[in-house]
């Protein structure tokens, strides 16, 4: 794609990714690898990915994946903020032990669902997002379950993440006792794909135009795209 057919600002990839550029290090430092396994922080590198490819299947991932999560997440900060516990998603926003610095890099929870929707706007909606983005959710589901600390676990440093997108319930700090683990492993992605994902596409897929992939080159189209159709 030449510069002047970009559909998306320069000026939004660079403060995009210079906001990336310090983020990653940051986290990497205080929280270790294993936090990038969030659904939150994969969005964010697919969101980077979208910006500079401009392609919509990576911010449509990240939309259908991430566009009601988020939004509790506002609520849960909130409510918070007024003294209201709703889930405890955002408790270690007011950790005192965590830097203003640190604690502040958290707000992109608040604005990437905004910057996805204005992608998915400007690059159109890629229908096969759901899918894609389901089998990913589900692949970091089990590698956290099986492969990463459960909840409850004490860690040396207590900034590492424990029960990496609530496989283990939503208190990080005892796993859940009402179903068999594997059961309730079962049980939660069921519930990411029936309550977040599934209705997050039908919308965005009601709202926005559908990105269409040209069959024999694989380049992305959309409304507004080239025909790339021989005469």
């Amino acid at each position: 794609m030449t510069p002047t057919s970009s559909r998306l600002p320069l000026a939004l990839k660079l403060l995009f990714t210079a906001f990336v550029a310090v983020m990653v290090p940051v986290y990497y430092v205080n929280y270790g690898p294993t936090n990038f396994l969030y659904f939150c922080d994969i969005s964010l590198l697919l969101c980077l990915i979208a910006l500079w490819t401009e392609r919509a299947l990576p911010a449509s991932m990240a939309a259908v994946g991430i566009l009601l999560p988020q939004a509790l997440w506002c609520l849960d900060f909130l409510g918070e903020l007024v003294g209201v516990h709703l889930v405890g998603l955002t408790a270690y926003m007011f950790d005192p032990n965590r830097s203003l610095f640190l604690r502040g890099l958290s707000f992109f929870h608040g604005w990437l669902p905004f910057l996805l929707v204005f992608l998915t706007q400007r690059l159109g909606y890629d229908r096969r997002a759901l899918w894609a983005w389901t089998a990913l959710g589900w692949s970091l589901c089990l590698v956290a379950y099986f492969l990463l600390p459960a909840a409850g676990t004490v860690m040396a440093d207590p900034k590492i993440p424990v029960n990496i997108n609530y496989v283990f319930g939503f208190d990080d700090a005892k796993a859940q006792t009402w179903l068999p683990g594997p059961v309730y492993l079962l049980v939660w992605m069921a519930v990411l794909f029936i309550v977040c994902y599934l209705p997050t596409h039908l919308v965005l897929r009601r709202l926005f135009r559908s990105a269409q992939i040209a069959p024999a080159s694989g380049i992305e189209e959309t409304s507004i795209g080239v025909d790339l159709r021989p005469a």
